[in-house]
C-alpha cells in the first residue's frame, strides 16, 4: 500500500505545482521536474496569500476542517509560523499538510495526501479561499 500512497501524494504535488504556476506563483519543483520527495514549495511573496492558502488546505482536511490556522510564535523558529494539518495522525508527513514561516519570500511547503483527490480538493479550496478574499482572480 505504501508505494500507492506515495504515488498519490506525488500526483497531488504535481497538480499543485501545475495549477499554482499557471496562475502566476513560483513553484519548486516545477510540475515537469523530476521529484526527490513529496514536498511542494509555493512562493507567495506576501503574507495574505500564504495565510489564505494554508487556511484553505486546513478547510479541505478530513479532521479539524473547522479550525482556522493562524501564524504564531512557535518555539525553535526565528519567525512566526503557520501550520495547516487536519490529519488523523499528528505529525504525519504523508497526510496532507501545509506550513510556512511568516517571512519573505513567504514560501509554503505543502506535502502529503493519502489520495490524489484529497490533495486536489485541498488545493482547490485554498484557491477558492484566495479568490474569496480578492487575492487572485481566476
Amino acid at each position: 500500500m505504501a508505494p500507492h500512497v506515495v504515488g498519490e501524494s506525488l500526483k497531488g504535488a504535481v497538480f499543485c505545482a501545475a495549477i499554482m504556476k499557471r496562475i502566476g506563483f513560483e513553484v519548486s519543483p516545477d510540475c515537469s521536474e523530476k521529484r526527490g520527495d513529496i514536498i511542494q514549495a509555493i512562493k507567495f511573496n506576501n503574507p495574505e496569500s500564504l495565510i489564505a492558502f494554508c487556511q484553505g488546505i486546513q478547510k479541505g482536511s478530513p479532521v479539524d476542517a473547522f479550525v482556522t490556522p493562524e501564524p504564531w510564535d512557535m518555539p525553535g523558529y526565528d519567525s512566526r509560523v503557520i501550520m495547516a494539518a487536519g490529519a488523523f495522525v499528528q505529525g504525519s508527513s504523508i497526510e496532507l499538510s501545509a506550513d510556512a514561516p511568516m517571512k519573505p519570500p513567504y514560501i509554503a511547503y505543502m506535502q502529503g495526501g493519502l489520495v490524489y483527490e484529497h490533495v486536489k480538493l485541498g488545493v482547490l479550496i485554498a484557491l477558492q479561499m484566495m479568490v474569496n478574499r480578492g487575492i487572485i482572480k481566476l
